[in-house]
């Protein structure tokens, strides 16, 4: 197993001092193909040589370690300079850890196989980035040379001794794949990992056992690691895989946990988790000539104090930052765990949409991940609606569910220079857009009656979408044309379509309204309606259907029709005064102009009230 030193029951910092040698070491050395039988003196030895070395390179990582500082230069040379920045860990034997690399800017860590022929696995897992790393064994001096007074050497002379030899490198890896290297077999001795990130700075996980058959840290996957796509509709995807035997055959805890996303499948949870809860610019350095902030120092893991930060150049606190979490980014990549269930149907996707999904068996004691082979799909496209066909001339009645849309569809038989199309909206705004062959001529949202003049080309076809409102269902009338003609099937409205009561003008059994006009002479015909005191606008709003006509009220509500018109329209305008209204009541007007060809539009009701006492 890996030790920090050779003696059965270490009792600390001065057990391993009590081993140090005298003096400096001897130049002989053993390289790892040589003959293991040694003698236990010259074990010791080698134990007293691998004890200097850690408690080196650990005294060194304390000694030269620093905070970030506000100069953007002088940090930028600390994480750079290995003479003055140099981290160095122990790696536990059997326990998974995570790091954090600057860009360019390699880590190492270090572990000791006390017995020779013992077995060894490494797995390093990227998270954010490509890696390159190397594991090297270092070949350290075998024993003390001659006496000496028993102090240790100095730091520097220490530090000269361990680094001269680079060692010998058993393994080298770059990209962003969980790799890992194993050995049946690797001799005693120090060694060294070394990872470097060049892309940008990024997360990874080590794992380090030399009892690789007995632990099985990562849960195993199945002989066929394929996520299959069982189902596929416009919002769901049904996934399938086989099971983990890890679960089932070795009794562990094992749960699956599916990620989906946009952009492309990860090879690892770890990647996917740092997707999710962070982005590209967590942990960048400021751009030269930029001081830095209590903000970069909280994205650094430090709170700043509350007293004299920004008086001081220093950072005058340490203390570990739990305040601040990122926040995932549930839209571009979701994440959910299910469980030991493996087949899943993932709902609430969008239709015609590619998405992929990664599975991942984790260990839910260890919390130790392996990824299936990842898979993709497109969700099914909306169900095409049938397309209504316009035929020249003739008014269409259209209806729209709520948010929903329709397609119409318009092919002159002849050819022809333009096309005219009226669009009369009963209720809400609707979005109309027109294209001809494919080529967008118009998109624009219409409220009203509304004509447009459309460009006309040889044998073109014109397919217009209608979509409408999130209020609530929607109709409509839709004319399309060829024909020249004088005389609009709708009649013209003026841009304000209310009615004006004259307060004043009120008695206990008449009311006086205005409303405007256009230069087209129309027929405008008046109605009016008793309701109660409590009439609302939720009860109005269902009564303004504009595409009603006279046709559908009664006689009795009639008041009278009339036609007008004015070539000025600034004195396009006319009042009518309603008689024979019962004192104290209240009363829904309602105003409709009717056009050539019969098809009407009403202008917006007004309540108006009788004087009680006159």
């Amino acid at each position: 197993m890996i030790k920090l030193a050779c003696t059965p029951q270490p009792r600390g910092v001065r057990d391993y001092e009590a081993l140090l040698p005298k003096s400096g070491f001897e130049s002989k050395k053993r390289h790892p193909s040589d003959n293991f039988g040694v003698s236990y003196s010259e074990r010791m030895r080698q134990c007293r040589g691998w004890s200097v070395m850690l408690l080196t390179l650990l005294g060194l990582g304390a000694w030269a370690q620093k905070l970030p500082t506000r100069d953007e230069g002088l940090f930028q040379m600390q994480i750079r300079d290995k003479s003055l920045f140099h981290d160095s860990s122990v790696i536990p034997d059997g326990a998974e850890i995570s790091g954090y690399l600057f860009r360019d800017t390699p880590k190492r860590y270090y572990f000791v196989v006390e017995e020779d022929n013992t077995p060894l696995s490494v797995t390093v897992t990227p998270c954010d980035a490509p890696l390159e790393w190397k594991l090297i064994l270092q070949e350290l001096p075998e024993e003390a040379s001659g006496e000496g007074s028993g102090e240790p050497e100095p730091l520097d002379q220490q530090k000269q001794q361990v680094t001269v030899d680079d060692g010998t490198e058993l393994f080298t890896y770059k990209g962003n794949d969980v790799e890992a290297y194993v050995a049946t077999s690797t001799p005693s001795g120090l060694y060294q990992l070394e990872l470097l990130s060049t892309e940008k700075d990024s997360n990874f996980k080590v794992y380090a056992t030399t009892t690789p058959e007995s632990d099985q840290p990562y849960p195993e996957l199945p002989y066929d690691p394929r996520v299959d796509v069982t189902a596929q509709g416009r919002t769901t995807v049904t996934l399938a895989w086989k099971p983990t035997p890890t679960g089932f055959l070795m009794g562990q805890p094992v749960q699956y946990c599916l990620v989906i996303n946009k952009e492309h499948n990860f090879k690892s949870m770890c990647a996917a988790e740092a997707k999710m809860s962070v982005d590209d610019a967590f942990m960048l350095a400021p751009k030269p000539g930029r001081d830095f902030s209590p903000f970069d120092f909280a994205h650094f893991g430090f709170v700043p104090s509350d007293n004299g930060f920004g008086k001081d150049r220093g950072l005058t606190s340490n203390k570990i930052s739990r305040a601040y979490t990122a926040k995932p980014k549930t839209s571009d990549i979701q994440k959910v765990c299910i469980g030991n269930k493996n087949i899943f149907t993932v709902s609430d996707l969008k239709p015609d949409t590619q998405y992929y999904f990664d599975v991942f068996a984790v260990n839910s004691a260890t919390n130790t991940s392996t990824a299936y082979v990842g898979t993709f799909a497109r969700t099914k496209e909306e169900a095409r609606q049938k397309t209504v066909e316009l035929k020249d001339g003739k008014v269409s009645d259209v209806f729209i569910k709520r948010k929903g849309s329709k397609f119409l569809r318009f092919a002159p038989v002849s050819s022809h220079q333009r096309v005219t199309l009226f669009v009369h909206t009963c209720l809400d705004a609707v979005q109309v857009q027109v294209r001809r062959d494919g080529k967008l001529l118009l998109s624009q949202n219409v409220e009203g009656v509304r004509q447009f003049q459309l460009r006309g080309k040889p044998k073109a076809k014109y397919l217009i979408r209608l979509r409408g409102s999130r209020k609530g269902a929607s109709t409509l009338k839709v004319l399309a044309t060829t024909r020249p003609s004088s005389k609009q099937p709708f009649p013209s409205l003026p841009e304000d379509t209310r009615i004006k009561a004259f307060d004043k003008l009120r008695t206990c059994s008449s009311a006086t309204v205005a409303w405007l006009g256009t230069q087209d002479r129309n027929k405008y015909c008046i109605y009016r309606k008793e309701v109660s005191d409590n009439y609302g606008e939720e009860q109005r709003r269902r009564e303004q259907n504009q595409c009603a006509g006279p046709e559908t009220r009664r006689k009795s509500e009639k008041v009278l029709c009339k036609y007008f018109h004015s070539p000025n329209l600034q004195k396009a305008v006319t009042t009518e005064t309603i008689t024979g209204l019962e004192p104290g009541k209240t009363y829904l007007l309602d105003v409709y102009v009717v056009g050539h060809s019969g098809h009407s539009v009403k202008y917006q009701s007004k309540l108006v009230k009788t004087r009680k006492y006159c």
